[in-house]
């Protein structure tokens, strides 16, 4: 008897992510007015029947895609933080800044997470999905402004100022990259962090 190839224990994974991302690209190039499970099969080069087999509708689809293009933003920020080395400043510093880089600082993620933004005063799922995602980048943020000496008192404001910071920052690296550089958007994010964690990181764990 032959032994099945042991990859095909993966397929039904693959086809799936695969779908996902047919969607993430329907819309980041069409918008939610033009993401249905049609054209994100003809998208994925599959039937339609096969899209209904791994979601049970296009919202389902849509939601799994928010989750995967939530992990891959912390996915890129986790590897900027393990390449930054073990000094607490320089984790928080490459958690900012890797926001403001490839593959984050992107148009067509940018196009998609526009698509996202726009079910989530409608879709309570989507709502619940949003709030997760950006609590959980707050929450890291405190947790790594903890490391580098801020009392507990100042972390939740001063995590909301960051993330405010380089949400805006992000925002004009995807609309106008020809206005604002990469290179230019990190320094200026690297001037706020010193300004907003000064005071207390000098004498703090951190320091070094």
């Amino acid at each position: 008897m032959t032994t099945p190839p042991a990859f095909r224990r993966s397929e039904p994974d693959a086809r799936r992510l695969s779908l996902i991302e047919a969607c993430a690209r329907v819309l980041a190039r069409e918008g939610i007015a033009g993401a249905s499970v049609r054209t994100i099969a003809l998208e994925a080069g599959v039937s339609a029947g096969l899209v209904g087999h791994y979601f049970p509708g296009i919202d389902a689809l849509i939601a799994a895609t928010y989750s995967h293009t939530g992990a891959r933003v912390d996915a890129a920020l986790t590897a900027a933080m393990q390449a930054a080395g073990p000094a607490p400043r320089a984790h928080l510093q490459a958690f900012v800044t890797a926001s403001l880089a490839p593959p984050i600082a992107d148009p067509e993620l940018l196009a998609t997470w526009i698509a996202f933004w726009s079910l989530v005063r409608a879709r309570p799922e989507i709502a619940a999905l949003h709030d997760e995602q950006y609590g959980g980048f707050r929450t890291q943020l405190e947790h790594l402004l903890a490391d580098c000496g801020l009392p507990t008192g100042r972390l939740r404001a001063t995590a909301i100022a960051i993330t405010a910071l380089v949400d805006g920052l992000w925002l004009e690296l995807c609309l106008s990259p020809h206005e604002l550089a990469a290179e230019e958007a990190a320094a200026i994010a690297r001037d706020a962090l010193v300004q907003l964690t000064a005071e207390f990181t000098s004498t703090g764990p951190a320091a070094g």
